[in-house]
């Protein structure tokens, strides 16, 4: 048989490890926000922090140092990342780039979640002459985000005039 006091203890001991979980999960999903040139824009309500963080490390290192370091911080999360297949993207966006124009800047096309563990973000890239896509997925195979897939392009304005084209369907 408990006594009293043993219950009240047992009661609040109980209590306080609620509080501290909550509250650190609560600490865990505050929304974040960006800075896009000097306005502040407030990301999705669902927000994964880890793919953000490496998006926006991602981004830093594109503007503020290569192409070659932004590419290489983010694909260390991959193990298995095919390094020619590496190489030549890396070349293929630096030539890119030197056409272009100056990096300016990007905004968040769209975020999509199939799951807990696969989730896309788009972003559109601005650069000085013509915009770029760039489209980051990432996968949870256990406890860490690595990036999955990495694409990037320049079709998104074709893609937008056609999205605006008459089809003759309802």
């Amino acid at each position: 048989m408990q006594t009293p006091h043993f219950k009240g203890i047992k009661a609040f001991v109980l209590i306080a490890l609620a509080c501290t979980i909550c509250s650190k999960t609560f600490a865990q999903t505050k929304p974040a926000t960006t800075t896009a040139s000097s306005t502040t824009v407030k990301a999705p309500a669902a927000v994964v922090t880890g793919p953000t963080i490496l998006i926006e490390k991602f981004f830093k290192s594109y503007d503020k140092e290569s192409t070659t370091k932004a590419m290489m911080d983010i694909f260390k999360t991959n193990p298995l990342i095919d390094s020619n297949s590496l190489v030549k993207l890396i070349t293929k966006i630096d030539t890119t780039r030197s056409i272009i124009g100056a990096y300016t800047g990007k905004e968040l096309i769209v975020q999509r979640k199939a799951s807990n563990s696969l989730i896309l973000y788009s972003y559109l890239v601005k650069h000085q002459n013509q915009p770029l896509r760039f489209t980051f997925m990432f996968y949870k195979p256990k406890n860490d985000w690595v990036i999955y897939r990495l694409y990037f392009d320049d079709s998104i304005s074709s893609e937008l005039e056609q999205s605006a084209k008459i089809t003759g369907k309802p």
